[in-house]
């Protein structure tokens, strides 16, 4: 004669196993809406923002000019000071790296001066004195310079382009870069800075 075994779950363990899955359960959707919200964040309030250059001015430091128009040559040293503003928009810090400002006559670059880098914070601005040499050797090879101090106008153009990152909720980094065109010219005889005309653009 055979007796049938019946075996039964304990009540306990099967309301820990519930339990155990619950709180498991929990635990996923929690760490998929803290997904979502770190997201729709990095996108909305946090999204990165452009970075703005701005030339604010350009003045003449210095104009040392000698011209011998017998020999068709003229010795020219010229040094300027451009005030430079770095604006970040973004509702977390901007980091940008070395760089540096541009000095150009005619398309030929003359001149350069280094821009540090640095750390701007949210919502606030940077502004720089930067010095600008030009390099006279560089200048006085162009077959035009005589003839644009004899004209008593020489046109000249700087250029500055700020690479960076934005970091976003300390996860996301984001390049960006900002860069400032501008064309000038100078007043020989009055030893001025005059026709300033600047164009900006920026990327992410």
């Amino acid at each position: 004669m055979e007796i049938a075994s019946s075996t039964t779950k304990d009540p306990k363990s099967i309301r820990s196993r519930r339990r155990r899955n619950t709180c498991i359960g929990v635990s996923i959707a929690t760490v998929l809406l803290l997904i979502v919200l770190i997201v729709i964040l990095a996108f909305t309030v946090f999204k990165a923002k452009r970075p703005i250059t701005t030339i604010n001015s350009v003045a003449l430091a210095d104009l040392d000019l000698s011209l011998n128009i017998a020999r068709s040559a003229v010795g020219l040293n010229i040094t300027l000071i451009v005030d430079v503003s770095i604006t970040n928009p973004n509702k977390v810090g901007f980091s940008y790296s070395n760089s540096t400002a541009l000095l150009n006559y005619r398309g030929e670059l003359i001149g350069e001066a280094p821009i540090p880098s640095g750390r701007i914070n949210a919502n606030q601005s940077k502004r720089m004195n930067i010095t600008v040499t030009i390099m006279a050797d560089r200048l006085l090879r162009s077959s035009t310079v005589l003839s644009d101090v004899v004209a008593g106008s020489m046109p000249l153009n700087t250029y500055t382009r700020i690479s960076g990152k934005v970091r976003i909720l300390g996860i996301f980094k984001i390049r960006v870069v900002s860069s400032t065109s501008c064309d000038f010219t100078i007043d020989i005889s009055d030893r001025k800075i005059g026709d300033q005309q600047c164009s900006y653009h920026t990327k992410i």
